[in-house]
């Protein structure tokens, strides 16, 4: 029983083996495929860039209502439902990925590697009607295959003779470039899977003067932990704006600190667009910002710190509000309203009016009160990021850019044959093929040189 067992198991990893090899390998070796898959990969990645990533429903449900839906059918149940709103960490688009590298590592290993083992081993020509099967060859009366050894040499081909038949070859790197670039390709792509199954995303909305511990992930891998933002938190020192002589945001600015469980500052760097903190492999980019508050005094009162919310503008720029009680009861009150923090509110009176604007460090008369406005604090909107991938991805992009260079050096063969009082010469190259005629004319020019009888070609 045990003899029928291990027969049965045998044949059985015979029968998969040939499968594999015969069906499988060749399948996934495809161009055509290949190419689907690459194209399909392009399109969900612009997908990914064109649908915001990682918001929440109510965005979803606001941008992309049912009725009417985009496209006739893109819903935000739809697009949920599929997974567009995180494409990137879909187990379809890893799946793509995974299968585009298969595709790759097949494509290497039955054809890449036995090219260039094809292109590694040398063969000599033995017969003359082989040189006819080239695209440059000639035919000269006499020859020396001591000296056409000698000017190849001089040229960087390594030159291989035996008995009277000689075969030269150089460039051999460039046969190894279309390797390195598969190479290159699937470490991009095992950068992207490693990064999408570890990485996580926080996003935050902190104010001026406020320590925060990084606690709102909105995107987080299967094999991700979270407990990498326990040792540490972040203070927003000060936030500010640069404005243009126009009134135009020019750049938003973030001090930020690092701070260790005790308190201790550990970092401290000033971000903006373009120029994130980076620490202990977490990336802090500035994305947004916003206005936190408003600090003031009416009369004689306490300074007072009170919060702004963003208004519903239907689109027409962002506004944010807040609203100062103007008596111990808070039966009355003023409105104030900001636009940017260049320091300028909009008063409204009890009576809902525009009754004056003021600029931070002014006062004003309303209701009966003296209001002095202090500061406007603003927000910073950061993006936290966590990507173990990164490292790899780079690397393989550094790699794709060597291997590129590399796939441009042509790989030129040279034969050469004395038989019967004749000598035979001729070769080819994959790529530069006018580079290489006139390398060969050169090289016919200096065997002829060294002959007294005259050529034939």
């Amino acid at each position: 029983m045990t003899v029928d067992n291990s027969l049965n198991s045998a044949n059985l990893f015979s029968i998969s083996y040939r499968f594999l090899r015969r069906d499988v390998l060749p399948l996934l070796a495809d161009l055509r495929l290949a190419i689907v898959l690459l194209l399909a990969i392009a399109v969900f990645s612009m997908t990914g860039t064109v649908i915001e990533q990682g918001q929440s429903l109510e965005f979803y449900q606001s941008n992309y209502p049912e009725d009417p839906a985009l496209f006739g059918f893109l819903s935000w149940k739809v697009l949920l439902w599929i997974g567009l709103d995180h494409v990137y960490r879909t187990w379809w688009f890893l799946g793509l990925l995974i299968l585009f590298g298969s595709s790759l590592t097949a494509c290497t290993f039955t054809r890449q590697f036995p090219a260039l083992k094809a292109a590694r081993n040398w063969k000599f020509y033995t017969q003359p009607r082989q040189f006819e099967k080239l695209a440059l060859s000639s035919e000269l009366e006499t020859g020396n295959l001591e000296t056409l050894s000698q000017i190849l040499q001089q040229k960087s081909y390594r030159v291989f003779v035996e008995d009277n038949a000689l075969y030269a070859r150089k460039g051999i790197v460039g046969r190894i470039g279309p390797i390195v670039v598969h190479a290159s390709m699937l470490l991009i792509l095992a950068g992207a899977i490693w990064g999408s199954m570890t990485g996580i995303v926080a996003q935050h909305m902190i104010p001026s003067g406020a320590t925060i511990q990084i606690n709102n992930i909105v995107e987080a891998g299967a094999w991700s932990s979270r407990n990498i933002f326990n040792d540490w938190s972040l203070k927003v020192n000060r936030f500010w704006i640069d404005y243009t002589p126009e009134g135009a945001i020019d750049q938003f600015y973030s001090d930020l600190s690092i701070l260790d469980k005790q308190g201790e500052e550990i970092d401290r760097q000033t971000i903006y667009v373009n120029k994130p903190l980076r620490y202990k492999g977490t990336v802090l980019y500035q994305t947004d910002w916003s206005i936190a508050g408003v600090r003031v005094k009416v009369n004689n009162s306490p300074i007072f710190q009170l919060p702004m919310v963003p208004l519903d503008t239907q689109g027409k720029g962002r506004l944010w509000g807040t609203w100062v009680p103007t008596k111990p009861d808070m039966s009355e009150g003023i409105s104030l309203i900001a636009q940017d923090l260049q320091g300028t509110l909009l008063v409204y009176d009890k009576e809902g009016a525009l009754s004056d604007s003021v600029r931070s460090g002014g006062e004003t008369e309303v209701n009966g009160v003296t209001l002095k406005v202090l500061d406007i604090i603003g927000s910073t909107g950061l993006q936290i990021k966590v990507d173990p991938g990164i490292p790899m991805v780079y690397a393989g992009f550094g790699l794709l850019m060597i291997s590129a260079l590399m796939s441009y050096v042509s790989h030129s063969q040279i034969w050469a044959l004395q038989k019967d009082g004749k000598f035979y010469i001729g070769g080819r190259t994959n790529r530069a093929q006018v580079a290489f005629e006139r390398e060969a004319i050169e090289i016919l020019d200096r065997l002829e040189s060294n002959n007294s009888l005259p050529t034939k070609v």
